[in-house]
């Protein structure tokens, strides 16, 4: 697989690497991926990850580039932030890591059998980033696999929860893209047959990782110390009243979409 380093300007939506400030947080707190997630990928593509050449595309810190190289996928990351990649260089000294972002892939056409977007394809414009997968991945069986893990919605607190931090932060989003990627993919190229599914699985941590991965998400980021304190404070209150010992159980779906590579 052949690439080339690229420094990245602003994103889609016009900002700068908003996970920044929170680089070292965002690898402490936040969740990783079922093995059932890997295991969907691998029957939903019609092929086993084990020496799969991957792009993993806004790989962050590595969370999701680490789970796909244990399952044996010969990885590469692309990731733009300097801090964010600064952190996934450390945890995972051996993976290549490309700065570049999914708009602009610095990948010869069909060098990839899979290229994966956990938790960061809201942060393109798909109608660059899917061609630009389309471009990179081998015909007729490379694949196209973006993920989130979101607040499992059928869990009442986690409901509630995203609720109050709707109302208390501007810009809060409900992940409405993580359930519409099938649909946007297939608008954008109407020949493709995107497959969604959903997955869902829990996590016991103690308050205060909860706490920190709430505080690494990007609307939290955006706050500032203070008032992302103030909020953080009050849930702490509230949680101690669901879970008194200290220890919360979350609740994640993950909404998997899967296109495969037309010939």
């Amino acid at each position: 697989m052949t690439h080339a380093v690229q420094r990245p300007g602003p994103d889609a939506h016009g900002h700068r690497f908003p996970f920044e400030s929170v680089a070292d947080q965002y690898e402490a707190a936040r969740p990783g991926y079922p093995p059932a997630l890997l295991d969907a990928i691998d029957e939903l593509t019609g092929r086993p990850l084990q020496g799969s050449r991957v792009v993993d595309v806004g790989a962050g810190t590595g969370i999701a580039t680490r789970l796909l190289r244990d399952r044996g996928a010969r990885v590469v990351a692309v990731e733009p932030g300097p801090a964010m990649a600064g952190v996934l260089s450390r945890v995972l000294p051996r993976v290549p890591l490309v700065r570049a972002v999914g708009d602009a892939l610095p990948f010869a056409g069909g060098s990839a059998d899979l290229v994966t977007y956990a938790q960061s394809w809201h942060w393109t414009d798909p109608t660059r980033s899917v061609p630009e997968a389309l471009r990179v991945l081998a015909r007729p069986h490379g694949a196209l696999a973006l993920w989130w893990n979101v607040p499992d919605p059928e869990v009442t607190w986690t409901r509630e929860q995203e609720a109050r931090l709707a109302r208390r932060i501007p810009g809060y989003h409900a992940h409405g893209v993580t359930d519409e990627a099938a649909r946007i993919v297939r608008g954008l190229c109407p020949g493709l047959a995107p497959v969604f599914r959903r997955l869902h699985w829990t996590r016991r941590i103690p308050l205060d990782t909860h706490l920190a991965h709430l505080g690494s998400r990007s609307a939290f980021a955006a706050l500032g110390p203070g008032a992302a304190a103030s909020v953080l404070a009050d849930e702490r209150a509230l949680l101690l009243e669901l879970f008194p010992e200290g220890v919360v159980e979350e609740a994640f779906a993950v909404d998997l979409t899967v296109t495969i590579a037309s010939s």
